[in-house]
């Protein structure tokens, strides 16, 4: 235990650093500006060529497991026959053996190898293991921490909670089955669903990461309202997102409508988007920005007029919680228009912080085309939603109670 009376932490995360992972950031950087000592443990190697300033602002070490156990046998084999004399290691393999038969893949194999290689190579003045996301680097947590015999939390989000099997979900929040000692969570959907798993709902709590304003400029005093209405959406190409509706929806818009969108974010399916909108008839008026950093996205937020993220359930399952970017934009004092899916509404009242929209694209374009014909409108949504921001959505109460959680687990 450190002087502070802080563990010591070992943090699992699946890739550092990620643009899109600003939240996971964002609370690091200020657990260790509380007095955290932290090591990271990442399971993947990055694939932005970009970061975030907030990056830079992390002082813990930066370790990467091995991404393809393949890659690095001898690290690999080393971590195994190590493991192999720990006492914990009959019940870390029982239980991942007992994964494995529920789960016949090689993600599953990878992660007990990652595991076995995290025991081996983890400082010995580690007190707990802290995992982000409850999926892959939850499982690795969870192994490695039989393995030394410490305690391990989680923090979960939105995909892994809702494309996780529900046996894996429940087995991490029992006792009996290794279970994590506190599972925190950002949005109350997701809290509720996952307190109904466990086997005490007191293990499950409710942390909204919130925002940290100082990282952000004061927003604009007045917008420019001549010229073309600018909608911007930040996000990943993916289905989720839903910015097929949203391309469909601009081309729904009215001609005698001066507008342009732009879109900041990577994925894999920039092509697609392109020729979707190409096809629609939007194109040449599409600003596509690729992966921009956070300067870059609060300047775009400055000089936009509507910020439309059209959110939806992917046929997986997958979908967002509560997308730090709407608060972001918030912060900015950008008009909000969403969806009423997952967590946005415990941000967003339907027409009192922004607009929650069907994704239908019929009814995404009549809202949009509402709110670019009526900026007195757009600035009272913005209002109410900075109001919305400041009073209930900030970091620093969430990092409170992580704080406590954290303390508590040695």
């Amino acid at each position: 235990m450190n002087t502070l009376s802080r563990p010591k932490l070992a943090v699992a995360v699946k890739g550092w650093p990620r643009l899109s992972e600003t939240f996971i950031a964002q609370e690091l950087v200020a657990l260790e500006e509380a007095g955290y000592e932290l090591e990271l443990w990442s399971l993947r190697f990055p694939t932005d060529t970009k970061t975030h300033p907030l990056h830079d602002r992390l002082k813990a070490k930066v370790h990467y497991l091995p991404e393809y156990l393949h890659q690095e046998p001898l690290r690999v084999a080393k971590g195994l026959l190590r493991s192999m004399m720990r006492r914990g290691f009959w019940a870390a393999c029982g239980t991942w053996l007992k994964d494995l038969r529920r789960d016949r893949t090689r993600n599953r194999v990878r992660r007990f190898g990652q595991a076995c290689v995290l025991a081996t190579e983890l400082n010995p003045d580690i007190d707990a293991l802290y995992a982000h996301f409850m999926h892959t680097p939850a499982s690795v947590a969870r192994y490695a921490a039989i393995l030394r015999g410490m305690p391990w939390s989680v923090s979960a989000h939105a995909k892994d909670i809702w494309t996780s099997p529900e046996w894996e979900k429940r087995e991490k929040l029992q006792a009996a089955t290794h279970g994590a000692e506190f599972l925190a969570t950002c949005t109350g959907v997701g809290a509720e669903h996952l307190a109904g798993l466990a086997d005490r709902p007191d293990r499950v709590e409710l942390i909204y990461h919130g925002l940290d304003l100082t990282r952000f400029p004061e927003p604009p005093a007045t917008r420019d309202h001549s010229g073309p209405v600018n909608f911007l959406s930040v996000g990943r190409l993916v289905e989720k997102k839903g910015f097929d509706r949203l391309i469909a929806a601009l081309a729904l818009l009215p001609d005698d409508l001066d507008w342009r969108w732009e879109h900041i974010g990577g994925g894999g399916s920039d092509a697609k988007f392109r020729k979707q909108a190409e096809a629609a008839g939007v194109a040449d008026r599409i600003i596509w920005r690729g992966a921009c950093d956070q300067p870059e996205v609060i300047q775009s937020m400055r000089a936009s007029d509507v910020f439309v993220l059209p959110s939806r359930i992917a046929e997986s399952g997958d979908r967002d919680g509560l997308p730090n970017v709407l608060m972001e934009a918030a912060s900015q004092k950008l008009c909000l228009l969403s969806t009423p899916v997952s967590a946005i509404p415990e941000f967003i009242d339907d027409g009192v912080h922004g607009v929650l929209s069907s994704d239908e694209p019929a009814l995404l374009a009549s809202a949009m085309e509402s709110l670019a014909r009526d900026p007195a409108k757009r600035a009272e949504l913005a209002d109410a939603a900075y109001g919305r921001l400041t009073s209930h959505f900030l970091m620093q109460p969430g990092i409170a109670k992580l704080d406590l959680r954290l303390r508590a687990l040695v």
